[in-house]
């Protein structure tokens, strides 16, 4: 099975070319309409980010169009990550919003469980549920080691399997047709 990703070497010297900054203006006014059609998610976990997912243009793009196909429903981050950029770690009912690499924002998804594990505490039903390459943990693996390694060397860092990784599941929440038609397509 061919890969759902663009290929990505972590020996190339040459770090990838990143997505745009965020549209924060496009974003608020996407938050906006979300609360006011869904005030009672917004005031139990009224918090929201807004990023993209990956660390280049290219990543960023793939893995928003397997979420919006509903292919995707989960993503892992190293916690040392969240502490690199001052964030707090995200909570269940906390919301994102999901920007593509020209900084558009393109849905609001919405964290229905967080946990920590390390890289070998990772099972097959989360690869799954990450909807990446054939979806096997043998592959989840691979690819985030590459990530990882790549990510933590940007940083001056060094990726180890030990590291602390939050794995987080989520729901597309808005807009609606997004929302929608993610739920309904076929994973």
């Amino acid at each position: 099975m061919t890969s759902h990703l663009p290929a990505v070497d972590p020996a190339v010297p040459s770090a990838p070319t990143p997505a745009a900054p965020a549209d924060t203006a496009a974003a608020e006014r996407m938050w906006a309409d979300y609360s006011r059609a869904v005030p009672s998610a917004v005031s139990v976990c009224p918090e929201y980010t807004v990023e993209g997912f990956g660390d280049s243009a290219a990543l960023a793009d793939a893995l928003l169009e397997l979420v919006l196909s509903g292919r995707k429903r989960a993503t892992a981050e190293l916690t040392e990550e969240f502490a690199a950029r001052g964030d707090d770690l995200p909570r269940v009912g906390s919301h994102w919003i999901a920007c593509d690499s020209t900084g558009a924002p393109r849905a609001v998804l919405r964290s229905t469980e967080l946990r920590l594990a390390t890289f070998d505490q990772v099972d097959a039903a989360f690869a799954f549920d990450e909807g990446e390459d054939d979806r096997s943990l043998e592959s989840w693996r691979v690819e985030h080691e590459k990530y990882w390694v790549r990510g933590c060397a940007a940083r001056g860092a060094v990726w180890s399997p030990e590291q602390e990784i939050v794995l987080e599941r989520f729901t597309v929440v808005w807009p609606p047709e997004v929302a929608e038609a993610a739920r309904t397509r076929p994973s």
